[in-house]
């Protein structure tokens, strides 16, 4: 027993160690990520994290120590790091806090920044939300979902995105595809696993993997190869600990849609490195021909997440849902048991109703994509045209623009744009959401008479 106790005493002394190691590493990455804010430089840095990446790798061999227990150590620093260094980054969705305020004290804002369709859902809606109470939804319910939306689910996608038959058991009815997402990311991956992430991408991927203490390797893609990812960027960023890639197109911010060889080749090397993909497929509906859904592959360990966000305009109703193999779903559903019981039964109702009306407003979506692409030519932003979603993500023609401050100036005058900080490494990129040609006029009116100014 003293053998025991003598090596628990050294176990002891070496975590503590560790620990006061680890708060002195965490104070040097907040002056870190300090002086990156101030020279306008992103939070993570691909290449340095390779290069140490490398060095614990060389460094396992001659200790002789299990090298993917060390890189998953390593990824939870890293993930430290960018804790401690990400506090004040700008996203649409500070911006939108920030606008919502002024609009309590009375100010008028245009809304450019967020993605919300600004119409009416199906009148189907209004319908069910009056009918619900008298049929009796409102009970507690099952963690997946009401059989009937899931069944009504299944059909949908089998006949309009899939030409595999699907059924109730391939779907999860969630509170918003984001709470899928999370669900997918927490629960079929292990801290210090890692996925890939194309950027720009929309923030929650990452901040999920974050919150679950899964690694993010990121793959920058540039205005001037017209987004797209190259095979080689995804196959040098894949390593032992690679466990998931995340697509989502039609993008958001950028409304790309990739290249059927290029989303071919990367299904095809999911499935050689036995990788889930998790694809975010909340605009298809506002997607041109070209756009391909992942279902179409049949790949076993593909998860889509969809919404009715968009499709139906009922973003506040917060109902979404996953399309997955079985045990896939039994596994998300058991962590959605554990949060949240189950989605609203009255909200599930609603929701089965507006699938039947089958609403389109691609039409809606795509004149405001091209009354947005017109004013933005004439002010004279670069951008690629969107493929779909509702977005554009631009940037000016000046040197060493700052779209982060520049939002900020722009909110002052009344209208709210997304920085690009919150999708990447993207500083110089905002993103504007086509919203009602009307309003969409006044805020580009403003947005080019503010930009003007601060370069006259």
């Amino acid at each position: 027993m003293s053998d025991i106790e003598e090596h628990r005493k050294k176990i002891e002394e070496i975590t503590l160690e560790m620990i006061k190691l680890l708060k002195t590493r965490t104070d040097v990455a907040k002056q870190i990520g300090d002086a990156k804010a101030s020279l306008g430089m992103t939070v993570t840095d691909e290449e340095r994290e390779d290069a140490l990446r490398n060095q614990v790798t060389k460094l396992c061999k001659e200790i002789d120590l299990d090298q993917s227990t060390a890189l998953k150590f390593l990824n939870f620093l890293f993930n430290e790091s960018v804790k401690v260094q990400s506090d004040n980054k700008q996203t649409h969705l500070s911006v939108f806090l920030k606008a919502k305020a002024l609009e309590e004290e009375g100010k008028k804002i245009i809304h450019l920044e967020v993605g919300e369709p600004d119409f009416q859902p199906p009148k189907e809606v209004k319908t069910a939300l009056e009918e619900v109470y008298d049929k009796g939804y409102g009970k507690y319910g099952p963690a997946k979902g009401i059989t009937e939306l899931r069944k009504a689910l299944a059909s949908w996608v089998s006949e309009y995105e899939s030409e595999t038959q699907y059924t109730e058991e391939n779907i999860l009815v969630c509170p918003g595809a984001r709470f899928a997402v999370y669900l997918a990311i927490t629960t079929l991956l292990n801290p210090g696993d890692e996925i890939i992430v194309i950027e720009p991408a929309w923030p929650a991927y990452k901040d999920c993997a974050l919150n679950a203490g899964i690694k993010v390797r990121t793959i920058k893609t540039t205005l001037e190869t017209k987004w797209e990812p190259s095979i080689e960027q995804i196959n040098n960023a894949i390593n032992e600990n690679t466990k998931m890639i995340i697509l989502n197109y039609p993008n958001n911010p950028t409304g790309k849609i990739l290249p059927k060889k290029i989303q071919d080749n990367i299904i095809e090397i999911a499935r050689e490195y036995d990788l889930y993909v998790l694809s975010d497929e909340i605009y298809s509906e506002y997607a041109n021909d070209d756009w391909k859904s992942v279902l179409l592959y049949g790949y076993e360990k593909s998860i889509i997440t969809k919404s009715f966000s968009k499709s139906h305009a009922m973003t506040g109703f917060r109902i979404g849902y996953a399309i997955a193999e079985p045990s896939i779903i039994e596994k998300m559903s058991k962590l959605q048991a554990l949060s949240l019981t189950n989605v609203s039964e009255p909200i599930q109702y609603v929701a089965l109703k507006a699938l039947a009306a089958d609403p389109d407003f691609t039409s809606i979506i795509k004149s405001r994509l091209k009354a947005l692409v017109e004013s933005a030519k004439d002010i004279g932003l670069e951008f690629i045209e969107p493929d779909g979603a509702m977005y554009l993500f631009a940037k000016t023609k000046h040197k060493n623009f700052d779209a982060t401050k520049f939002s900020e100036k722009l909110l002052e005058h009344g209208v709210a744009i997304a920085p690009g900080e919150g999708f990447g490494d993207y500083k110089e990129f905002f993103r504007i959401t086509a919203i009602d040609e009307t309003k969409l006029k006044e805020g580009m009116t403003i947005l080019d008479t503010v930009l003007k100014e601060s370069y006259e």
